[in-house]
């Protein structure tokens, strides 16, 4: 999802085009319940991996496309004058100047996009397959073991802040090099 949202929104954000075709169909995705979507999901691919994947997909997708294409828009408008006034490329404007400018909202972004996703994954699991954390939440809340169902919701929750923290790592290694403390 992540790959593939901040590619579709650069995208968008570059060429009206895109942005026409694509960003509308985002922003339905966002606003639908995505709880109704996931029968339809099961019926089409079934009971499995592809339709666990699809429903976070649907989930994490429309928040990282739709962040990355208004930071793309958002870019300063100073900067991109100056890159084509030293005679930038297209590539170069776009890796030198648009997505390190538009990086904090890029991975805000991507940030929201994890924590939908994660709760993809549990809506998934407890919706289509018998099997998984999802499953496991369940089963323990119907045997009132509450200790082993918080222990289980703990776990999904300190797996969503180690990859928040890979994200927030990634941003300040790769976009924020004045960040490090170097």
């Amino acid at each position: 999802s992540a790959f593939l949202g901040v590619g579709l929104g650069t995208i968008c954000g570059l060429w009206r085009t895109g942005e026409w075709l694509v960003i509308p169909v985002f922003i339905v995705l966002q606003a639908a319940p995505v709880a109704a979507f996931i029968p339809m999901v099961t019926f089409v691919y079934g009971i499995g991996m592809t339709a666990k994947t699809l429903a976070v997909m649907i989930l994490a997708l429309p928040v990282i496309v739709l962040n990355t294409y208004k930071a793309v828009r958002n870019v300063n408008e100073s900067l991109l004058v100056m890159c084509r006034s030293f005679l930038g490329t297209r590539w170069q404007t776009v890796a030198k100047i648009i997505l390190p400018d538009a990086s904090p909202v890029i991975f805000a972004g991507l940030r929201l996009g994890v924590a939908a996703g994660f709760v993809g994954v549990v809506l998934a699991e407890l919706l289509i397959t018998p099997t998984g954390i999802g499953d496991l939440i369940t089963f323990h809340r119907s045997r009132a073991d509450y200790a082993e169902m918080y222990a289980t919701i703990a776990s999904i929750i300190a797996l969503s802040t180690l990859t928040l923290v890979f994200l927030q790592w990634v941003e300040v290694r790769v976009f924020r090099p004045e960040s490090r403390g170097a």
